[in-house]
């Protein structure tokens, strides 16, 4: 579904992408880790070209995208999403507005429908009961999931999330993770994660990509990097925060 060649990329001289490889199946959770800085979030933005990469070739679905001007990206948008770590919502909107307005915008819809096929997508993601409350009165936990749904609305075949249990309380958390494995399970979705979290790679990845020093460090399933005698892919499997992970930069 999506593959990365050689992918280098630096910001003000410092490189944080040095060749990364990787490549992502149509239909699979694949997570990618690693510590903070070693180009995680930066990986997945080149898919759909909000950076742009300074060597290598991104693929989705058979096509090259990194050479797409700006307009011609709109096309890959539609089919795959992103899901940011601050869900983005418009406070002045209810629940069922925010969702309702890509429908409006990209799928021409009259209000009345958008919001109909809104309700929709906010039963996918199990927030119908809050379709009219505001943003400010949710949880962040919550909030996400409105988020969610209304990357749903195009009727993505790829979801990017960028840190979507970051800042949640455990509970909200894990419900974030069983929605990504129902999205997959249910719609086949691609689900593409950026997390630190790690009960949420642990429990629901099909594969994980540890990213170290730029590129794919290990790639597996999650039995197979827990049990990786890796130095590198244990310390992070404990927790640690010291020693040779640490990495500065983006």
């Amino acid at each position: 579904m999506i593959e990365f060649l050689n992918v280098w990329k630096a910001f003000s001289g410092q490189t944080v992408l040095r060749g990364l490889t990787l490549s992502i199946q149509r239909g699979e959770i694949l997570f990618i880790i690693g510590a903070s800085g070693v180009g995680k979030s930066v990986t997945i933005k080149h898919v759909i070209g909000l950076l742009r990469l300074d060597r290598g070739e991104v693929w989705f679905d058979g096509q090259r995208v990194d050479q797409l001007e700006e307009s011609e990206f709109y096309a890959v948008r539609r089919r795959c999403a992103m899901v940011f770590q601050h869900s983005t919502l418009f406070d002045s909107l209810s629940v069922v507005d925010n969702v309702a307005l890509p429908l409006s915008k990209h799928r021409k819809l009259s209000q009345a429908q958008a919001r109909e096929r809104a309700l929709g997508f906010l039963d996918r993601v199990h927030m119908r009961d809050f379709a009219e409350a505001f943003p400010a009165a949710l949880s962040d936990g919550m909030r996400k999931r409105v988020a969610i749904a209304r990357a749903l609305t195009l009727e993505p075949e790829c979801l990017l999330f960028d840190e979507p249990t970051t800042g949640l309380d455990p509970v909200s958390a894990r419900r974030v993770d069983a929605l990504i494995r129902e999205l997959k399970e249910t719609l086949n979705v691609t689900c593409v994660v950026v997390s630190h979290d790690l009960t949420s790679i642990f429990s629901i990845a099909d594969r994980i990509a540890f990213l170290y020093q730029g590129r794919v460090h290990a790639l597996g399933t999650p039995s197979e990097l827990r049990v990786s005698s890796d130095a590198v892919v244990q310390q992070f499997v404990r927790g640690l925060s010291e020693g040779p992970m640490e990495t500065p930069g983006f």
